[in-house]
């Protein structure tokens, strides 16, 4: 019932993402937004009157820290044993999309995003030879660029079929 409650209110959802008939993913957040995360809700055998199983372990999280993830499935566990005995994973994925400002409060991706390109930065130059070689462009005379583009499109691709073979000779 609650399988089919969730398709049909998600149907075209792109943050929704259902992994398997008890198993659901959801995307909090827009695409590129820094504070996105994703919450992984897996059913159990007695569910609803047992919690289901949390997860923020998807490589999309990575960039959160683990005492961020740590909070936001503790508000999350709350919600869980508030709404025990109901179908609530359409409750839980809107209580983290309404609440979503208030569980990354913490997380701050631009500082982290700097540190890692200062550090990159930083080590650059010293494995660096200082030294850097041009790569030379081979040059093409007149009539090579002519023949070049005679083949060639105006997008500079070659023409369909360009490479085939006939398979059948004529006699």
């Amino acid at each position: 019932m609650e399988l089919e409650a969730l398709r049909s209110i998600y149907e075209g959802d792109e943050s929704f993402r259902e992994l398997s008939p008890v198993s659901f993913q959801y995307r909090i957040g827009e695409n590129g937004d820094p504070k996105a995360f994703l919450i992984e809700i897996s059913w159990t055998e007695t569910y609803p009157q047992t919690p289901p199983i949390l997860s923020m372990n998807a490589f999309f999280n990575n960039t959160i820290s683990s005492a961020v993830k740590q909070s936001i499935l503790a508000k999350l566990q709350e919600a869980v044993e508030a709404n025990l005995g109901t179908a609530m994973t359409y409750t839980l994925f809107e209580y983290a999309k309404d609440n979503k400002e208030q569980f990354m409060e913490n997380h701050n991706p631009v500082n982290s995003a700097t540190s890692i390109s200062n550090s990159i930065s930083i080590e650059t130059p010293n494995t660096a030879p200082s030294s850097k070689k041009k790569d030379k462009k081979e040059q093409l005379s007149k009539a090579q660029k002519r023949k070049l583009a005679d083949k060639t499109d105006h997008k500079g691709e070659l023409p369909r079929g360009w490479n085939w073979v006939d398979v059948v000779k004529k006699k």
